[in-house]
């Protein structure tokens, strides 16, 4: 039994559709996260679940009830939002339990479930403080200490960590992964950071304009994008994309960047499938990520790969590794060198490519080919 399944969800507000046709499946125990740029959809995507919105059209099952017309309450869903929503004038205690006191909770049980949750997420020693005396982590672990007491089907985070500083995101994503799994429970979860996506989630659905572009395991996103706005979204610096040309090399293919052009580059491809050899002298939209790219000497001997010359024309140091834009035959690209390699603008230099993870997109339908 598929924890939440979504099918053909349409939502409309007045003649603007937000959602275009939404279908989803999450299983039991999984942590999916919805991830996209602003106004694609995810955080309205995620209202309909919850029973906040009301679909246009389709369809919205969690567990083996069709939900569409069952008020939020009655859902067995538990929703942590971006903004802690806490009671200012209640204790920690009080925020966890109230709802439970809603709902006609016994007070023991009420008791057993803040100990429990207190424990799980380490505000046994707030529990007598008003929100104001909390910092802004604290906070929202009490915000997920009232979701959890609820031991619902799914939990729903609506971009929960958005407003914390960059070092409590850090420390707070990792709670809310071992929280994960420690609990098993279900989660759906609405991002825009990537590196949140990337390291908690079991499956990413990226979303732009209201559509799922890919539903699939983060290494699975991350190496094969399914279309050229997945591979441009994804990853800080995202993946290099550049026109290029295949032609015969040998009984295998290769991709040509700046065909014809002083400088060019011939990258010999791993993929000889049917797909690839289809476009054999035709237009290609090549796709390599900026780790594929190194300094030429310093490529390990069990890589395989080519070297190649590049103009550099800005080295971007960023402590743990250093960003190159380097210039292929008109072509810009992104770099990922060591951090004591100096690497001076203005002069060529010769870099090191591994073509083992290229990818190849369809210049017009923008979907990967190979």
């Amino acid at each position: 039994m598929a924890a939440l399944s979504v099918r053909g969800v349409h939502k409309r507000f007045g003649p603007v559709e937000v959602l275009k046709g939404i279908d989803l499946t999450v299983e039991n125990g999984e942590f999916a996260v919805l991830l996209g740029p602003s106004g694609c959809g995810k955080s309205t995507l995620l209202n309909v679940v919850a029973g906040l919105e009301r679909p246009s059209a389709g369809t919205v099952e969690i567990g083996d009830r069709v939900v569409n017309d069952i008020e939020p309450k009655d859902r067995d869903i538990a929703m942590v939002f971006q903004s802690y929503a806490l009671y200012p004038a209640m204790t920690v205690r009080r925020n966890i339990t109230f709802g439970m006191e809603c709902r006609g909770v016994p007070k023991q049980q009420q008791s057993e479930a803040v100990a429990r949750v207190a424990g799980l997420l380490q505000i046994d020693g707030l529990l007598e403080r008003k929100p104001a005396q909390l910092s802004g982590g604290q906070r929202q672990r009490v915000a997920m200490g009232r979701a959890l007491v609820r031991d619902p089907l799914l939990f729903l985070f609506d971009e929960p960590l958005s407003n914390l500083d960059a070092k409590l995101r850090v420390d707070m994503r990792t709670e809310i992964k071992q929280l994960h799994q420690r609990i098993g429970t279900t989660i759906v979860y609405v991002t825009h950071d990537q590196i949140e996506a990337m390291t908690m989630a079991s499956r990413i659905a990226v979303m732009d304009r209201g559509e799922i572009q890919q539903f699939d395991q983060p290494e699975t996103v991350y190496n094969r994008p399914a279309n050229l706005f997945v591979a441009r979204f994804l990853g800080t610096p995202p993946m290099n994309t550049v026109p290029a040309r295949l032609a015969r090399d040998g009984d295998s293919l290769a991709a040509i960047i700046g065909a014809g052009q002083p400088g060019q580059a011939i990258l010999p491809l791993p993929m000889q499938t049917a797909a690839a050899r289809a476009y054999l002298d035709r237009e290609v939209v090549l796709g390599i990520r900026p780790e594929c790219i190194s300094d030429g000497a310093k490529r390990a001997a069990d890589i395989p790969a080519i070297r190649i010359e590049a103009e550099v024309e800005v080295s971007e140091p960023t402590g743990a590794e250093t960003i190159v834009l380097i210039r292929i035959a008109g072509e810009r690209l992104r770099a990922r060198v060591a951090p004591d390699v100096k690497l001076p603008p203005g002069r060529p230099a010769t870099f090191s490519v591994d073509t083992r993870t290229i990818c190849l997109f369809d210049p017009q339908t923008e979907r990967l080919i190979a």
